[in-house]
């Protein structure tokens, strides 16, 4: 996976370090906010922390990836109840 993605690891990497923060939790607030389609940019957000947690799986000590899987499961919890409201 690392090698499939890396041209688009350099360009992130390539990017201020604020930018891909920003641009998740920008994709967390609004899809939040949004009442019809919002669970569709989080549901965008859970699929790029998941692409993060699975490339730099590797060099993580296991505290740093429990509290990644607990973000992202976060991140798809919500989701899953603005997608399916009652």
């Amino acid at each position: 996976m690392a090698r499939a993605t890396a041209p688009l690891v350099r360009f992130v990497s390539g990017l201020p370090p604020a930018v891909p923060v920003l641009f998740v939790f920008g994709l967390v607030i609004i899809g939040s906010v949004l009442q019809s389609w919002g669970w569709l940019l989080l549901a965008a957000a859970a699929l790029i922390l998941v692409w993060v947690l699975a490339i730099s799986w590797p060099r993580l000590t296991q505290s740093e990836k429990l509290l990644r899987l607990a973000v992202i499961a976060l991140v798809v919890a919500v989701t899953i109840v603005r997608a399916l409201p009652r």
